[in-house]
């Protein structure tokens, strides 16, 4: 597995919609602020062209791709970190996943309601915001209420977690994300925006979301994705649709996370997997199977690219674009990997 998106946001944002365009699931979609209340989970594969190239090439008879779960998650409220809403309930599910995609409303439809009277993207941010800062607020104080009564020991390892404590508590207090926690702290996960917009675009919403968070804000139109999900590949080029903004959302969540992708192959399967950037080629290897972080020997690299470029195996070789990586070697982006490994 790659890695796990939650999909959060006020209801009535487009949230399930964008959930079923993402893994053509059967969310239910409704209007009706809690019509999600356990989180439906979907498998994407991630589009990567150089995996089926490298399939090609390699003459492997099948193609595994490498996959995000996407958690839709209920929509969230005012009080939700008191529980309003079945918030609790909402928030806990948002602390299991890796990384946060916050769906903001910018478009703007008579017959679809907006859970606070009108579409107002950065009053919606702040709510949602709020509610996760108070939310983890109350875990850190509960945390460091503990932490102190075990403090009066003197122990110094515990005097330095109050220590800790007391700084994000003091960050929270004052409004402000957790930033960096050993916790399970929903304001220190990585976040990015899905400007949920009409087929105009909705470009002055969608800076000013920019310009408030500072963050990543990928523009979709939910509408439009799902029914271009429901198109064959085949059809969905016709009409113009070779990357869609499920593939922007897919790429900027691998961003967020400073993930990579790299590829193993033979004759039976070419498969790409997920690791971080700066992985060691033996940990990348040990994704694959722990005997081969083991007992890595050495490994024969070569990038996608390069490979594309030359063809075949044997004419990279030729070029002298395949090396030879030992241990401290780190894995790159598109890198074909090929691991020699004692068990």
């Amino acid at each position: 597995m790659g890695f796990t998106l939650g999909i959060i946001g006020l209801p009535n944002v487009g949230k399930s919609t964008l959930f079923n365009a993402l893994s053509r699931a059967r969310a239910e979609v409704s209007n009706y602020p809690f019509c999600t209340i356990k989180p439906n989970v979907g498998v994407v594969e991630v589009p990567d062209e150089r995996l089926y190239q490298i399939q090609q090439i390699m003459d492997s008879k099948k193609a595994v791709p490498t996959a995000i779960e996407f958690y839709d998650i209920a929509g969230l409220v005012k009080g939700a970190h008191k529980g309003e809403g079945l918030g609790n309930q909402f928030l806990s599910h948002i602390r299991e996943v890796d990384a946060i995609a916050h769906v903001v409303r910018c478009f703007s439809k008579q017959d679809i309601a907006h859970v606070e009277g009108n579409v107002d993207p950065i009053a919606d941010i702040e709510i949602i915001e709020t509610e996760l800062i108070l939310a983890d607020l109350a875990m850190v104080e509960k945390q460091l209420e503990e932490t102190k009564i075990k403090a009066k020991s003197g122990d110094k390892k515990i005097l330095a977690q109050v220590a800790e404590l007391e700084t994000i508590n003091n960050r929270l207090a004052e409004g402000k994300p957790a930033g960096v926690s050993e916790l399970p702290l929903l304001t220190a996960k990585p976040i990015l925006y899905v400007a949920n917009v009409d087929e105009s675009g909705n470009k002055d919403l969608v800076d000013l979301i920019k310009q408030k968070t500072g963050s990543l804000v990928v523009p979709i139109c939910a509408q439009l994705e799902a029914e271009i999900a429901d198109l064959s590949p085949e059809e969905a080029k016709e009409l113009g649709y070779e990357s869609t903004g499920l593939d922007q959302l897919i790429h900027q969540g691998y961003k967020l996370l400073d993930l990579i992708t790299f590829f193993t192959a033979n004759n039976k399967e070419c498969r790409a997997w997920t690791t971080t950037t700066g992985t060691k080629i033996p940990a990348a290897a040990g994704k694959i199977h722990s005997d081969m972080e083991r007992g890595f020997i050495s490994s024969e690299v070569v990038n996608a690219a390069d490979l594309i470029k030359a063809g075949s195996y044997a004419k990279a070789r030729e070029q002298g674009v395949i090396r030879t990586e030992g241990k401290n070697s780190q894995v790159l982006d598109g890198d074909l990997v090929l691991v020699r490994f004692n068990v």
